[in-house]
């Protein structure tokens, strides 16, 4: 009975501090995307503007990278979901 308590109580640990972390996570990947997302945009920006200007290839760079960063968001936000 006593062993049984007792691991029920560092189950109950781990489970506290893996909710800290994700919250913590949670709060700070939004600024994180957003600052990939402002890193992203200056790099492309040159394909928008400039005298070698190609809007085709800028539009086709940025949704290739905004895909890229919906699929991570996308998996991050299932990841979460699904701890603990």
């Amino acid at each position: 009975m006593l062993t049984s308590a007792s691991g029920f109580a560092q189950i109950g640990g781990i489970e506290d501090s893996v909710n800290d972390v994700s919250d913590t996570i949670r709060t700070i990947f939004p600024i994180i995307l957003g600052v990939i997302f402002l890193v992203g945009f200056l790099f492309n920006a040159g394909h928008f503007f400039g005298e070698n200007a190609d809007l085709k290839k800028g539009i086709t760079r940025v949704l290739v990278f905004v895909l890229i960063a919906g699929a991570v968001v996308g998996i991050f936000t299932y990841l979460i979901t699904i701890v603990v």
